[in-house]
């Protein structure tokens, strides 16, 4: 009997150490810069978003559009290479309006999340 508790306790113990790490499984935004939804009066030299995890870089992907949904990034999206965290493109002098960040990551263990959100010049 002794040895079947210490089997059940050694189980609990490794599945409670493991269980946050399943939590974890997918990546989600952080935060951002342009923050999310703000007004900024000069614009960005890039667009940034950072990540609750590591991402896998051949499989993420950002773009920045005009309100006419027009593609105004440099077209150089990547995860940095010195952060697997941080999703960023660099964007041209853009003029005052509202853009829309769409994002599309997948995380180092698989799962894919995606999302959007705007930022204003002024």
């Amino acid at each position: 009997m002794k040895k079947l508790w210490s089997g059940v306790v050694l189980f609990s113990v490794l599945f409670l150490y493991a269980a946050p790490n399943i939590s974890y499984g997918h990546a989600f935004p952080d935060h951002a810069d342009p923050k999310v939804g703000s007004t900024v009066t000069a614009p960005p030299a890039s667009v940034r978003i950072w990540f609750s995890g590591a991402l896998e870089p051949a499989f993420c992907t950002i773009a920045v559009l005009d309100a006419n949904g027009r593609k105004v990034d440099k077209g150089d999206g990547r995860v940095n290479p010195s952060d697997a965290t941080l999703l960023e493109t660099s964007v041209p002098p853009l003029a005052t309006g509202t853009y829309r960040v769409v994002w599309n990551v997948v995380a180092r263990d698989g799962h894919r999340t995606n999302g959007d959100h705007t930022f204003v010049i002024k």
